[in-house]
């Protein structure tokens, strides 16, 4: 019994989540779910629009990936459907096939098998369970991610706030464009979006549990109404269509698989990639897990069922999330209510929403998008590593300049190389003993500490492998030239040389010849039985020799003691008694 609990809850998170719902909850999820759909009914029209399609069929396209999204999805804040990196790599890879498909009027047919083709993708890779590689997403690439959205997201409504036709084929090029027509803005536009700008600050600060996004919104487009700003150059939503989505399945017509393969994986990996950075920044430090394979079954689901409702490709939107987590949501709930609003304004509502001043939403998108910059956490990323802040920076950067994808890959590359960079060039020690302090610890954090004399335990904080095999030699013939007495043993403290290779083995080797040359003896503490088995078949432990091998650090410093003390008639100075007598 317990067993199917678990597993409902892990496949079925949405209806995992209503089990255990809390009535206290229901407020801030309605407020959530009206202010989003205020927000994405102009917004999915417009993106249905840059794929090529009628501005409807982005309304439709919200509505069956919400409601699976409900049930399949791991994150309670995330707000799928239509967006506009998907949509432009929709527009682009429709665009290059319909010729092959049979013509123009073939474009929504080819759209929504590209919509069926990326969930195929999808649910393959959440069968093969390929989830892992975001694993290589770290959190000063997530910070950064979310960095390079808020900047994206601000830069795409320049046009909103100032009423200017902005072009360009980048991110730069929007910003050139809109600075070189900045001094013919619209004044009631600008106007207005400042105020509605200052309102949603100002209510933050003074009223932040309030709805203050949607209260601003409504006020917003009830001024307009009632004072009749539209003769002043002021533009709305204007009129929203109608009419429900009705079940088909596409026909593939001329089309090859092969040829859908390369758009519908692009679109697969970047609506992926936003999917979990967007969801594990919102999840970051409340207590939830991100099931990186169970997205992908979620967002496969949601785009094969779209590409059945004569939808297109779609994935997560950060300026929609972000708007719902600031109204207030507390679950996937907020997303059912989004989907009734949707359904609303499809049948019969959509005039309540004709009076919405675009420049109110593009002031409130501007207002979200700041919300995403976290100065505390940025400041926390340059306390502890300067390499880490340099990765946050430069998928900021990589993210506004290249776009996600791109960004998102050379943000990856980046870590893997810093990470490869630590590897190589690791930490090392020497250890000795600090006065009051149990055990042995590094002579370079504990300046009062001191090494047992004749005696250097070298401790190299990494796996052995061919990459640092030379620097793991260097540094330990150098930790015994830096010795301040002579050395008699040089022992190993192996608890963090977990892995070794063939030429790490070679480059122990190397070092036991060379301490042998100068009268040192070799020895390790601390080898786990992995490493030791693989030290075995190479004949290092037999040159070693098994008695110089030890499984702590006290018991070798004790032999090493014994030694010395059957060698020269004394004790070694440093050493304490607890350890030569235990």
């Amino acid at each position: 019994m317990v067993s199917d609990r678990l597993w409902w809850e892990r496949f079925l998170p949405g209806i995992a989540a209503l089990r255990h719902y809390e009535r206290s909850w229901l407020r801030g999820d309605v407020l959530a779910g009206v202010t989003v759909a205020a927000y994405l009914v102009p917004q999915v029209m417009a993106y249905a629009v840059i794929a090529g399609l009628p501005a409807v069929v982005g309304l439709w396209a919200t509505l069956a990936p919400m409601l699976i999204y409900f049930v399949l999805g791991t994150s309670r804040k995330l707000s799928i459907g239509p967006e506009s990196t998907t949509a432009l790599m929709t527009a682009a890879g429709v665009g290059a096939l319909v010729g092959v498909a049979g013509g123009p009027e073939r474009y929504a047919e080819v759209a929504a098998i590209m919509g069926i083709a990326v969930g195929i993708v999808c649910i393959v890779g959440f069968l093969a369970r390929l989830g892992f590689l975001t694993s290589l997403l770290s959190r000063p690439v997530l910070i950064g991610y979310l960095i390079g959205i808020a900047l994206l997201m601000i830069v795409s409504q320049l046009g909103k706030v100032t009423k200017l036709d902005i072009e360009g084929e980048n991110t730069w090029g929007e910003v050139l464009s809109f600075l070189s027509q900045l001094n013919q803005s619209h004044l009631p536009t600008v106007l207005l979006g400042l105020v509605v700008l200052a309102l949603l600050y100002l209510a933050r600060w003074l009223v932040p549990k309030t709805p203050s996004s949607l209260l601003v919104l409504l006020l917003a487009g009830a001024v307009v109404a009632v004072f009749g700003l539209e003769r002043y150059g002021l533009e709305v939503i204007g009129e929203v269509p109608q009419g429900l989505p009705e079940p088909r399945v596409p026909d593939l017509g001329d089309l090859e698989v092969w040829e859908l393969l390369p758009y519908a994986l692009g679109i697969a990996i970047v609506g992926f990639s936003d999917n979990i950075l967007t969801g594990r920044a919102f999840a970051s430090g409340r207590g939830e897990v991100i099931d990186s394979n169970q997205e992908l079954l979620a967002l496969g689901t949601a785009n094969l069922a779209n590409g059945f409702l004569q939808g297109f490709p779609v994935s997560s939107s950060g300026s929609r999330t972000v708007l719902g987590d600031a109204a207030g949501a507390r679950t996937q709930v907020h997303s059912l209510v989004t989907i009734l609003a949707v359904v609303m304004v499809l049948l019969f509502a959509g005039p309540v929403l004709e009076s919405f001043p675009d420049a109110a939403l593009g002031a409130l998108v501007i207002f979200a998008a700041t919300r995403l910059i976290d100065i505390a956490e940025i400041r926390r990323i340059g306390r502890f590593r300067g390499s880490e802040l340099a990765i946050t920076a430069a998928t900021a950067a990589a993210v506004l300049i290249f776009g996600v994808l791109a960004g998102i890959g050379l943000a990856v590359v980046l870590s893997i190389l810093d990470l490869i960079r630590r590897i190589t060039r690791p930490h090392a020690d020497v250890l000795g003993y600090a006065p009051g302090v149990p055990g042995m610890h590094s002579l370079e954090d504990y300046p009062e500490a001191d090494s047992v004399r004749g005696l250097v335990v070298f401790r190299y904080d990494s796996p052995l492998f061919f990459a640092n095999a030379e620097n793991f030699l260097e540094r330990a013939i150098q930790a015994v030239d830096d010795a301040e007495r002579p050395v008699k043993w040089f022992l190993l403290n192996a608890e963090a040389n977990t892995e070794i290779d063939l030429t790490a083995v070679d480059a122990l080797e190397e070092l036991r010849t060379r301490l042998e040359q100068r009268g040192v003896s070799f020895a390790m503490a601390r080898v786990k039985q992995d490493l030791y088995r693989r030290l075995e078949p190479t004949g290092f432990i037999e040159r070693v020799s098994a008695e110089n091998i030890f499984a702590t650090l006290p018991t070798a410093v004790r032999e090493y003691s014994r030694r010395y003390h059957a060698r020269y008639g004394e004790w070694p100075e440093g050493v304490p008694r607890e350890v030569i007598d235990p």
